[in-house]
């Protein structure tokens, strides 16, 4: 079973309280479809500029994170047309931070959780 650790952005969350993530993650849908069976282990939250984002990173694998994910907000927006990738999410940086998380932890981090964009595939560092 693959242990989960999420980081989501602090833009978003007074607004979503990761309901569709968790959801993708029990059913293996959306950024959670590669894996035949997986569990959560841990969420935190990315604070702009995200320079303590490697630490909680950290923590996540010695609490038994295996890869960590970053939500689809980080990198995507909702539109009238459904979730779109083009002109960004919350984070401007957001390929630098989830470099950095993979090059501290040596964990895989992937680009996505829910609500992925149409055609988008997803991103593992």
């Amino acid at each position: 079973m693959k242990k989960i650790g999420i980081i989501r952005c602090e833009k978003n969350m007074d607004r979503c309280p990761l309901t569709n993530c968790f959801r993708s993650l029990k059913n293996k849908i959306e950024g959670f479809k590669i894996y035949e069976d997986c569990e959560l282990m841990g969420v935190f939250t990315c604070h702009c500029p995200g320079e303590k984002t490697e630490d909680l990173a950290k923590i996540l694998k010695a609490k038994g994170a295996e890869v960590i994910h970053f939500c689809t907000c980080t990198f995507a927006k909702k539109t009238s047309e459904g979730w779109v990738a083009r002109d960004g999410g919350f984070c401007e940086n957001i390929n630098e931070i989830i470099e950095k998380v993979h090059e501290a932890t040596s964990l895989p981090c992937v680009k996505g959780t829910a609500h992925l964009p149409k055609g988008y595939e997803l991103q593992t560092w």
